[in-house]
């Protein structure tokens, strides 16, 4: 390190220090950060006048202006639930069909529905309402109990084989595990309740399609119905339109038959108004498309 000096270029006194022969100059602070540190400086002092600012043990400064953000969130919300019984109200007195052409009450029931679908639908039948396995998709307008507001708000309110006392009820009975049907005619079932939605059978299941039909009006077609269409009184589902709970796969299919299937939904009448139940019907048949 040498000694301070004046630099023989630019006529400025160095500092003293030198790193590999270069020495560095004495350049004073820019009076720019000087007004910027005061303009900070004072900003504070006038804040912590005006607002609150300081803690104080078990309480803080209040500030000359008297702000309470408490007092303004307090009021915020005051006035939203107040703006919220208006039309809550609204929906909670009239019909389905009114709300659904009525353009305002709809887009509360938009926003609404969307945050109880996501809160207490969505684990289960998806945050878009498409289900998966063992869960109905909302989207496709396949309804088991049956797609009216009026029977989509009672299916929320009781549930089905929930704990509730109104509950529905329903329950595929395991045709293998009962000994009702063999293998092989489950295999002859599984093949003609595919070819009901479409699916082309293979050509060893060819030859099973005429027993899978007599096996599915013994057995099936009292739930089913007739052409497998389901039967919305008891929960069946259609066996025609290509969606499936569990899976439309042979596999999926044989399994269904030899073990039975007895779906859950909890009843939602303990945790949601009847506003809120209204609602998330409303939003329900939003998803499938359907209007009341």
């Amino acid at each position: 390190m040498s000694i301070e000096k004046r630099d023989p270029v630019t006529g400025r006194m160095t500092t003293g220090h030198e790193w590999n022969g270069i020495e560095e100059l004495e350049t004073p602070i820019p009076k720019v950060v000087f007004l910027f540190l005061a303009a900070a400086v004072l900003f504070s002092v006038v804040y912590w006048l005006l607002m609150p600012a300081w803690p104080l043990g078990w309480t803080y400064s209040r500030g000359l202006l008297g702000i309470d953000q408490r007092d303004v969130v307090t009021r915020q919300v005051e006035d939203a639930a107040a703006a919220r019984t208006v039309w809550t109200a609204r929906i909670a007195e009239e019909d389905f069909a009114t709300i659904a052409a009525d353009p305002d009450l709809m887009r509360h029931v938009k926003d609404t529905g969307g945050t109880l679908f996501a809160d207490n639908c969505a684990v289960c039948h998806g945050s878009g309402g498409t289900g998966g396995p063992g869960f109905p998709n909302l989207t496709t307008g396949s309804w088991l109990w049956g797609g009216d507001p009026e029977t989509i708000a009672e299916t929320v309110r009781v549930g089905i084989n929930s704990t509730h006392d109104e509950t529905r009820f329903s329950e595929m009975m395991a045709f293998g595990q009962m000994g009702v049907l063999n293998r092989e005619e489950r295999r002859s079932v599984t093949a003609y309740v595919r070819s009901l939605s479409g699916q082309e059978p293979s050509e060893a299941d060819q030859g099973r399609l005429s027993e899978g039909e007599e096996l599915f009006a013994t057995n099936c077609a009292a739930c089913h119905g007739e052409n497998g269409a389901g039967m919305h009184e008891v929960g069946a589902p259609d066996l025609t339109d290509g969606n499936w709970i569990y899976g439309g796969d042979a596999q999926s299919i044989m399994t269904t038959i030899y073990a039975g299937r007895q779906g859950h939904m909890p009843h939602w009448q303990d945790r949601l108004s009847p506003v809120d139940i209204k609602i998330l019907t409303l939003y329900v048949g939003m998803l499938a498309g359907d209007s009341p």
